[in-house]
């Protein structure tokens, strides 16, 4: 019988999708007042999308999956859902906005040897620095600012940003980048813009940067 559809194996030889997209679309999360968890998610700045009466939906911005919720949507208890994760480029910068307005978020902090310890990392690396924030019915996001992916995990080939904030942040970190690059060649650089490009795929791809 034949068929159209890709497939590969798995490490240990066992047949898979292979590359069928699947792109995540929606995470449902329990809750237990609708209008509440409405007001509080739009306070958060995030896009509420058009849906049908019985379901509510949010988009964090720069995300390409979004959150649901509504009558009878999960039979989890509300608030039992735990660390989802938001990735944020400037986590003390989203800190700061989110406390601004009026929402209750943790203080940055990082991990350290023994356990959580206040403050963003001290060398600002990726995956490194945290904030947490729960809705009213208790389901915890947690922010982590990542700003340089782990090889593997960002197509360099299709590479691209998720909000003009990001893309204004990698900006600014090339900026800096470059700046080093010129004092080591000691001359200006007039492919600039190239050099921002590579650097700034390269940073989100995980893969080496120029220097």
């Amino acid at each position: 019988m034949s068929t159209t559809e890709d497939r590969s194996s798995d490490a240990n030889g066992a047949a898979s999708a292979g590359s069928a997209d699947m792109k995540l679309e929606v995470v449902t999360i329990p809750v237990s007042d609708v209008g509440r968890a409405t007001e509080f998610y739009a306070r958060l700045g995030w896009r509420q999308d058009v849906t049908p009466p019985f379901v509510v939906q949010f988009t964090p911005p720069g995300s390409a999956c979004s959150v649901q919720f509504g009558p009878d949507r999960t039979s989890a208890a509300p608030g039992s859902a735990k660390n989802m994760y938001l990735i944020v480029s400037d986590i003390q910068a989203l800190r700061d906005r989110l406390a601004a307005a009026g929402v209750e978020v943790s203080q940055v902090f990082h991990l350290g040897p023994d356990g959580p310890v206040s403050g963003p990392d001290p060398g600002h690396g990726s995956y490194r620095s945290f904030a947490t924030l729960s809705d009213p019915d208790g389901n915890v996001w947690l922010f982590q600012e990542v700003t340089t992916r782990l090889p593997g995990r960002v197509d360099a080939a299709a590479t691209s940003f998720g909000s003009a904030s990001d893309l204004a942040g990698a900006m600014r970190r090339a900026e800096a980048a470059h700046g080093e690059h010129e004092k080591r060649t000691g001359q200006a650089d007039p492919d600039w813009a190239d050099w921002y490009a590579r650097y700034m795929v390269a940073e989100l791809a995980g893969t080496e940067l120029p220097t």
